[in-house]
Order: structure tokens, then C-alpha cells, then sequence
């Protein structure tokens, strides 16, 4: 079973406690810092990194939300310490998610809420690791995650890593920020992602998805019929722009 290192950041003590506390109950997880201000807590992870911070965000000197940010940056992309945010105030979800956090904690929160958000980034570890050292991948790094998985991705959808089968997927609508991804199983409630149609574009395999346009994505095994300027799934018209249709063009010749 992955263990995974952990503080907790809380300007109020007994808040504090309680972390500290439920970290300790919990037998994936070791505690290796508490600190009372996210100032201490970003001097501690000079030391070195790790792997979830259980993090308050209204503190004084830098909140919770700015230290995420500064460790967003820090890590660059690549997601070496997830957060966990803890917060009385619901308003600050959508912040939350937009610092890329892995759940949300609403105090007061009970130790069965706690283990979830901790089993949460449990399983988001060892998703990690797998892909990591897949033998798929050591003949070609080049190959994405999605590819190594091979019929299925996770998506991050309202704190949760949701898996999406390929064969699932009719296509995918981006919008600034977020991406809406319409599924044969449930055509009516997309699922609303906070990535951008570029990143996602590179993780989906080629040989299943296309880009066709600057705000769409389509599975390839789901187009009913094209014209030259669109293609057709189930009863939606998708635009092909005036970028893509080279690409497109090649995908037509092997209809004809």
C-alpha cells in the first residue's frame, strides 16, 4: 500500500489539532510537519517536497490559496505535492479548483469525510506510479498516459479523478478554460473539466480522437457522416476550420 508523506497548515490550533490528529489515525498517511501559517509551511518544503498538504486558506501574511499558487509554479507542472484544502467558507471552492487542488475539505468535517479526500489521493498516487512504471512506455517515451492506459482516462471532474472510457466519448467541447466532454452514456450531462482542449488533445490518442476545430474534439468512431467544412455525431453538427482540414482531409480520403 503507497504510503504518502504529509503536513497540515491551520492558523488555528485546535483546527490544527484535528488534522494532525486524523493524519495520524489514518495508516497511508505520515505526518512529517504541521505548521501554524503558510509562511512556516513554505520554509518547511524548502527541505524537500511532499506528497499532500492538508492547507487552511484563510490565514494572514500569505493564505492558503497563494501558497498553492507558488507551489503551482514551483512544480511546473509536474505535480509533485497535491493539496487538500480546509476552509470554513464554501465560496472559496471554485479558487480551489482552479489551483489545480485534489479535494476540498468544508469544516467542520468528521474523520469519514477526511478519509475520502486521503483514499482520494490514495488512488491518485498509484495511478501515477502505474503510469510511471509501465513497461508500455520504456520503448517510447513519447507515448502519453492516456495511450499507456489504452481504453480509458482520468479526468479531473469537481475534485474527483473520474475514468472515461474512450468508447464513451463522442467529443469534447472546449470552452476558455474548461472542456465539456458529451458521453454516449449520458449524451445530456457532459462533464464539465477545468483543462484546456490543448491539454487534453495531447493526452487523447490519435488513432481514436481528432481536433477539428479550436473548440472541438470528436471521436473518429463516432462520426455518422462529413461534408467538406463539418462532421456529423448523432444529431450534432461540428464545424471542421479552416486549420484542420488538411488534417480532416486525410481522415476523409479513407472514407472514400
Amino acid at each position: 500500500m503507497t504510503t504518502l508523506t504529509c503536513i497540515a497548515v491551520d492558523d488555528e490550533p485546535l483546527a490544527l489539532g484535528l488534522v494532525c490528529a486524523f493524519i495520524e489515525k489514518t495508516p497511508f498517511l505520515q505526518l512529517v510537519g504541521r505548521y501554524s501559517s503558510a509562511v512556516e509551511a513554505l520554509q518547511g518544503l524548502l527541505s524537500g517536497p511532499v506528497d499532500v498538504i492538508f492547507l487552511d486558506i484563510q490565514m494572514p501574511d500569505l493564505t492558503g490559496l497563494e501558497l498553492a499558487r507558488v507551489l503551482e509554479r514551483s512544480n511546473r507542472g509536474a505535480l509533485t505535492t497535491r493539496i487538500v484544502f480546509t476552509t470554513a467558507f464554501d465560496q472559496f471552492a471554485i479558487d480551489g479548483f482552479r489551483v489545480d487542488a485534489l479535494d476540498y475539505l468544508l469544516k467542520p468535517f468528521n474523520y469519514e469525510e477526511f478519509l475520502r479526500a486521503a483514499t482520494k489521493a490514495r488512488q491518485y498516487f498509484e495511478l501515477v506510479q502505474r503510469v510511471d512504471t509501465s513497461p508500455a512506455i520504456l520503448p517510447s517515451p513519447a507515448i502519453s498516459p492516456a495511450e499507456v492506459l489504452d481504453d480509458f482516462l482520468f479526468l479531473k471532474v469537481e475534485y474527483q479523478l473520474v475514468r472515461i472510457a474512450y468508447n464513451d466519448i463522442l467529443y469534447i467541447e472546449g470552452l476558455k478554460d474548461y472542456v465539456k466532454v458529451y458521453r454516449q452514456s449520458d449524451p445530456d450531462k457532459p462533464l464539465l473539466s477545468l483543462t484546456s482542449l490543448k491539454a487534453l488533445e495531447e493526452k487523447l490518442p490519435a488513432r481514436y480522437f481528432m481536433r477539428v476545430h479550436r473548440s472541438y474534439i470528436v471521436a473518429l468512431d463516432r462520426i455518422s457522416a462529413v461534408t467538406r467544412n463539418s462532421v456529423q455525431i448523432g444529431s450534432v453538427l461540428i464545424p471542421v476550420s479552416d486549420q484542420y482540414k488538411d488534417t480532416f482531409g486525410q481522415f476523409i480520403s479513407r472514407w472514400l
